[in-house]
Formats: structure tokens, sequence, C-alpha cells
């Protein structure tokens, strides 16, 4: 990956974060409209979007960028020393800009105000150990698979996340850009933005513990291929 520019790599992850964010928050809107009020199908619309997306991006932005499109997958791999200190912290630039992008497409596009904050209640110690484990089993699926089969991380992301927005009580945001972004939609996947700081906490703490774990677990050996 070392051959594509900064700047493209970059333009990858705005718009890979971009497309996931009007994903999430588009098939949330859409789910809540036609679901009649029945919450369970708008969640499940909500999740069989997000997960089947994610496939895809992971496809198409992969080989540019690595296709993090969520800082605590760029804290993990600056930790393992795959990503300098300084491209993380514009790739973590990049992604919350997308981020904010993608939140207002999907509000155009079902003609709803560019921005409005969130009143979506996700607060209390349940929710963030959801995202503990939500955060921790998504960057053990990248780093599993990354060790011994790379070639399946899109399949095994977006099925962990399809996965994860059922068995978590968060439904599993898992990424600290989705979290700033969803802060933005008072939609069905929004979240208030004096709940986000918890979350976010979370998922950073968590994407450090499992680079430990699994540097336990491979025996010190980090591999030297990148997401």
């Amino acid at each position: 990956m070392s051959e594509i520019g900064l700047p493209r790599r970059l333009g990858a992850e705005a718009l890979g974060t971009a497309f996931l964010l009007a994903t999430v928050v588009g098939s949330g809107i859409m789910g809540e409209r036609l679901a009649d009020g029945n919450v369970a199908l708008a969640l499940l619309g909500n999740t069989i979007a997000t997960g089947a997306i994610l496939v895809v991006l992971i496809l198409v932005f992969g080989p540019l960028s690595g296709a993090h499109f969520n800082p605590a997958v760029t804290l993990a791999f600056t930790l393992r020393r795959e990503l300098p200190p300084g491209t993380a912290l514009a790739y973590v630039a990049a992604q919350l800009a997308g981020g904010i992008a993608g939140v207002v497409v999907a509000h155009v596009m079902f003609e709803m105000p560019v921005l409005s904050t969130s009143v979506n209640v996700r607060a209390g110690p349940a929710q963030w150990v959801s995202e503990f484990v939500a955060t921790f089993g998504l960057l053990a699926t990248i780093l599993g698979c990354l060790k011994y089969r790379a070639e399946a991380i899109p399949f095994a992301v977006g099925l962990y996340i399809t996965a994860g927005y059922w068995f978590t009580a968060s439904t599993s945001f898992a990424n600290p850009s989705v979290t700033v972004a969803r802060t933005l939609t008072d939609s069905f996947s929004g979240i208030r933005p004096i709940d986000a700081p918890g979350f976010i906490i979370a998922q950073l703490i968590a994407a450090a513990a499992c680079v430990v774990v699994f540097r336990w677990l491979h025996g010190g050996g980090e591999g030297s291929q990148s997401k």
C-alpha cells in the first residue's frame, strides 16, 4: 500500500466512511418509515444494509487505504506499528469528516434537516460493556483473519457487524467515527451527544486490549499484512 499516496488513501477513507454512514443512517430512516412501528423490523433492515455495505466497501477501498473507516481500527494498526502516528491522525480526520458527510447525504436523500442533534438515549454500564464487546470482537475478527485468512476479512467483518447489531445491547456501533456522526442525526440510528464519550472510550480501550490479547495469542507475531 506504500506506493499509494497519502492523499488518495485519505480520500478512500473519507469516501468509504461517508458511504458507510449514509447506509447506516439512510437504512435506519427507511426501515423506521416502512416498519409501521415495528422496531425489530426496522432494526433488521438497518442490520442487513450495514453488514452488506461493509463487505462492498472493504472490497472496494481495502486495496487503497486498508478500508479502516474506523479510528479504533486505525488505533490498532498504529499500536501494531503498521501505521505511523501522523498518518493515523490523518486517517482519523478523514474518517470523521467522511462520517459527517455521509449523515448529511442521508438526510438530504430523505428530506430531513441537513444536521439534527439526536435525542436517542444510549447510556449506562450495559451500553458501555456492549461497546467494549462489540469493538473487541470486531478487532478480533480483523486480526484473526489477517493472520490466517486475509482474503476473508470483508465477509467476516460484514457478518460480524450483522451479528453484533443483535447480540449487543448497543447495536454494535464499534466505531468512534460512526458514534460521532450518529450524534448528528435525530433518527432511528442516532445517539445523544452526551452519551457518545462513554461509547468512544469503551471502543478505544477495547481496540487496545484486543491488540494485546492477539499479540499473545499469535505468539508475539504481528504479521506483515495490513487490513
